[in-house]
């Protein structure tokens, strides 16, 4: 039986931050195109699709414990899916690629900022000011098709990476 990871590129794991993902009908394509696990981290028990290497972890309902149990596994090999920017950047921390529902890559140039946005609002919003950004809008076709190529580029770019040392 061959690698999936092809001869020369490492074994490659998809990490959904499962709770409230729009995408997760786009990542079993993807995962199914290359026969990837993907594991779906959540706080109570969802539906998978039959016929695919997933994987629904059910971690308890404290605070973090999703983004706990995907940080402590994300590596280099890793693509983690996600829209929390703390959860991303423990993540690319630890050498694993990082991609937000919308389609845009996390890297370190960005997220730096996107942090920083995220505690600004955070701030303004404790601070009792109304309504600050309203949240995001709709996810929409542009969107998923954006994430499908991102997700799609990310697999292709580890699968081409020299083996890690053990």
């Amino acid at each position: 039986m061959s690698d999936p990871a092809g001869p020369a590129g490492p074994a490659i794991e998809i990490l959904v931050d499962a709770d409230a993902c729009p995408v997760k009908g786009e990542v079993y394509k993807v995962a199914g195109r290359y026969k990837l696990p993907v594991k779906l981290v959540a706080n109570a028990p969802m539906a998978r699709p039959q016929g695919l290497d997933v994987e629904v972890v059910v971690v308890s309902d404290g605070f973090d414990a999703a983004d706990d149990w995907i940080a402590e596994r994300a590596r280099g090999g890793t693509i983690v899916v996600t829209a929390d920017i703390p959860l991303a950047q423990r993540c690319l921390a630890a050498g694993a690629v990082v991609i937000g529902p919308r389609g845009k890559p996390f890297d370190q140039q960005s997220i730096g900022m996107a942090r920083a946005t995220r505690d600004l609002l955070d701030h303004l919003r404790a601070g009792g000011t109304e309504r600050v950004g309203g949240g995001p809008p709709p996810l929409g076709p542009k969107d998923r098709s954006r994430f499908l190529s991102a997700l799609d580029e990310a697999v292709v770019r580890l699968r081409r990476r020299p083996p890690m040392p053990r």
